[in-house]
């Protein structure tokens, strides 16, 4: 069965949606595509840029992270292992459609990559550009307002067993080495990095 993304901001049936299952399974596994950045310079509010600046305080520099408080800290402040989300782009296009909704998601990178925890597990190191962000193992799951702005089907899939070990959601991960990124960027894991041994 093709996944035909809709066309418009009507939700998805989880049936639609379990369709696109084996596209999403086809994600590259090592080395992938960042096809959209997106900042929060507040709550609810959304900015597509084209480029960005990933920083070890800031995280993506001109984002609200800093300023968003969470309950998985003692102090309530913001947690140093979710300064970003990143989502699958082939997710978020079964899910939203066109790219212009994607930025409801409220996630930072949309990328072309396989996010299951099986092929990202926490401590994965991600080069993008100049900058290398790792994994973190804080969850990333749907919330109320995923489902308000996409459908409680869509929040289904996602939290489903199987959505949380595909990663439909997306993960968490936080800045190791600060640097540029840009749309169309290739993104590689730690195991793409690694040179394969010669045979002798």
């Amino acid at each position: 069965m093709v996944c035909l993304p809709p066309s418009g901001p009507t939700p998805r049936s989880i049936e639609d949606l379990g369709a696109c299952l084996d596209h999403v399974r086809r994600s590259p596994r090592e080395t992938g595509v960042l096809a959209l950045i997106v900042r929060r310079p507040k709550v609810d509010a959304r900015e597509v840029i084209a480029e960005g600046e990933l920083s070890l305080t800031d995280g993506l520099v001109g984002d609200s992270w800093r300023l968003r408080g969470s309950s998985r800290t003692a102090d309530g402040g913001p947690h140093p292992n979710m300064q970003l989300n990143l989502m699958n782009a082939r997710v978020i296009a079964a899910i939203a459609g066109p790219m212009t909704r994607w930025p409801l998601a409220g996630d930072q990178l949309f990328v072309d990559l396989d996010l299951s925890q099986d092929n990202l597990p926490p401590g994965t190191r991600l080069s993008i550009g100049e900058a290398v962000i790792e994994v973190t193992d804080q969850p990333h799951t749907g919330c109320g307002k995923f489902s308000a702005r996409f459908g409680l089907d869509a929040l289904k899939w996602v939290n489903s067993p199987e959505g949380r070990a595909l990663g439909l959601r997306g993960v968490n991960a936080r800045v190791v080495t600060p640097g540029r990124i840009r749309q169309g960027d290739v993104i590689r894991s730690s195991r793409a990095l690694i040179s394969p041994r010669r045979v002798l």
